[in-house]
């Protein structure tokens, strides 16, 4: 079996753009970065890397700010490399079940006129933009100069009369668009009959609030429904109806980049500068930020990309209605940079997603609660075991295990540790049974200190004097982890401090031992993550054994704690001003 991997690559050989759209989610970005690598440089760098790495992409498209800025000379050099590629590794990308297509770009369309030769030579397949209806794309969609484009579009889609090239066009709406709803109708049956585009090949995208100043404003999830639902009436059964029930809303379906359970798997932008984001949405934003072609290794940007999408997803949590949905399978829960825009922990689209669905008649998912639980595994771990699948076996809940075993008790129990971080006390609790999260702040000066117990070294331990203090620091960013490749946080350092050196220290506290960590923390506040939480984790090293021990015996226990389940604290590090 080979290890080859496959992926998506994005490539913008330029950020310059021809047209000053007021919605760019650029922004000021549109302009040509000044640096010494070439145009079709970057791509022939990257894609020699990352074969080398065993790392194919099975499709390679041009997106920008507007790839038609480029000259022609550049313009046909960086599609010659695409062509030749796929000519290359034709045998290796289709014989794992990918398709090989021609060169593709994405485009505004605005100066198409000047590269017409190359994209007919090479069979360039193009995805122009367009604002529907066309009444406001004067208003939206203007130069730098601020000079109306749409004449000029459609003069240049009539120069594709003749080319075999597949090409189409694509439509984002916001409520503006949405509230002429005759308007798009109408000029979607004019397109069709009066130019050479297909409007069976069509994709409506539906708007986001981001870096639209205002201007636009996205659908209720009611007016997406009601916007699917009309074109649907408007077109179903006329020679429009392929397209109304396919193309037209396929970015919702499940062969685009929403259904993968973490796309930083599969999907990737590159600049001409080396920088790596996960795609459009997420380019020029830190937190979709992968790497750098030319500064990092591949192992480090695929880890890297993995990394932030699981970040992204987690920041804004799990929707517990998601755990019962039937389509859970096929969504995923959306786009994590859309749910990051919107604060939310669902698709921005899920009431149109399930409608489709249901239009297409995908098959609703038997058992959705099982589903759940294994997506969880993947994405939001230290709550799958609140999402364990009951089963015809009547599984025991996690509680009702504890209840059952008083050792258990004790492991669980939010009485064993008290944390004061510079005089304020937290009564420590497992992870996997907290419904919310404390989070403290730290710095190198902060005063920490442990209470412990003072029974705790006694229970499950025959030998007191043999029995510790066990403390387990991760940091904030996540790796993979074991021959499951879970993807967890980094684990920084155990630390053991045995019952006899802790009874010695002298407590302020009835009924528990002291102990002063501050020191022991601050050898490694250097290490961890200063953008998230970092984790501390406490329990003794018998009632370690004794979880690890009940994990092996009971599969109960160890499906519903298979996360650290010892008592702990987050905390975010407070760097020197």
């Amino acid at each position: 079996m080979d290890d080859f991997k496959f992926i998506h690559l994005l490539y913008v050989p330029t950020l310059a753009c021809n047209m000053a759209c007021k919605y760019c989610y650029l922004e000021d970005n549109t302009q040509e970065l000044k640096t010494d690598k070439k145009y079709a440089e970057t791509l022939k760098y990257a894609i020699k890397k990352f074969n080398d790495s065993k790392v194919y992409p099975f499709n390679i498209s041009l997106h920008g700010g507007e790839v038609t800025c480029l000259s022609h000379e550049d313009f046909e050099s960086i599609i010659k490399i695409i062509s030749d590629y796929y000519k290359k590794n034709s045998t290796l990308i289709t014989s794992h079940g990918f398709k090989i297509g021609s060169p593709h770009i994405k485009t505004n369309l605005y100066a198409i006129d000047k590269h017409i030769d190359t994209i007919q030579k090479y069979n360039v397949s193009m995805s122009g933009s367009l604002d529907l209806p066309l009444s406001l794309h004067d208003e939206y969609r203007v130069t730098k100069g601020n000079k109306k484009t749409l004449d000029k579009i459609i003069n240049n889609i009539k120069l594709f009369n003749g080319l075999s090239n597949k090409r189409k066009v694509s439509a984002t709406i916001f409520k503006e668009h949405y509230e002429k709803i005759d308007e798009i109708i109408n000029d979607i049956k004019w397109l069709n009959e009066n130019t050479t585009l297909d409007m069976n090949d069509f994709n409506f995208m539906i708007g986001f609030d981001y870096n639209s100043n205002g201007i636009l404003h996205h659908l209720t999830e009611k007016e997406q429904v009601d916007f699917f639902k009309r074109m649907h009436k408007e077109f179903d059964n006329t020679e429009l109806d392929a397209g109304v029930n396919g193309a037209w809303f396929n970015e919702f379906g499940p062969d685009y980049c929403t259904n993968c359970t973490n796309c930083g798997d599969k999907f990737f932008l590159l600049e001409k500068n080396g920088d790596i984001y996960s795609c459009v949405r997420g380019q020029k934003n830190k937190d979709f930020f992968y790497g750098n072609i030319y500064d990092n290794t591949v192992e480090e940007i695929l880890a890297k990309a993995q990394e932030q999408i699981f970040k992204a997803h987690n920041r804004v949590g799990f929707n517990s209605a998601c755990a019962k949905c039937p389509y859970l399978y096929i969504c995923k829960t959306g786009c994590p940079f859309v749910k990051n825009v919107y604060k939310s922990n669902k698709s921005y689209t899920c009431k149109l997603q399930q409608e489709l669905y249901k239009s297409r008649n995908y098959e609703k998912d038997a058992n959705p609660e099982e589903s759940a639980y294994y997506y969880l595994l993947d994405m939001h771990p230290e709550l799958a075991s609140k999402y364990v699948p009951k089963q015809e076996l009547d599984i025991p809940s996690l509680e009702e295990i504890i209840k059952e075993d008083n050792k258990l008790e004790y492991i669980y129990s939010d009485k064993v540790f008290i944390l004061n971080v510079d005089g304020y006390e937290y009564n420590l609790s497992s992870q996997v049974l907290k419904s919310i999260r404390d989070i403290v702040y730290i710095s190198k000066d902060s005063s920490i200190k442990l209470y412990i117990k003072n029974d705790a070294f006694e229970k499950e331990c025959d030998y007191p004097q043999n029995n510790s203090l066990y403390m387990m620091l991760l940091s904030g960013d996540l790796i993979k982890y074991g021959d499951e490749g879970r993807t967890k946080q980094r684990h920084v350092m155990t630390h053991q401090i045995y019952e006899g050196v802790i009874k010695k220290n002298k407590s302020d506290k009835k009924g528990y031992y002291v102990v002063d960590i501050s020191d022991v923390l601050k050898l490694y506040l250097y290490d961890l993550d200063k953008n998230n939480p970092n984790n501390l984790f406490f329990t003794t090293s018998a009632l370690r054994d004794y979880h690890y021990t009940k994990q092996k015996n009971n599969a109960y226990y160890h499906i519903q704690a298979i996360n650290l389940p010892f008592q702990n604290i987050e905390f975010y590090i407070l760097e020197e001003e």
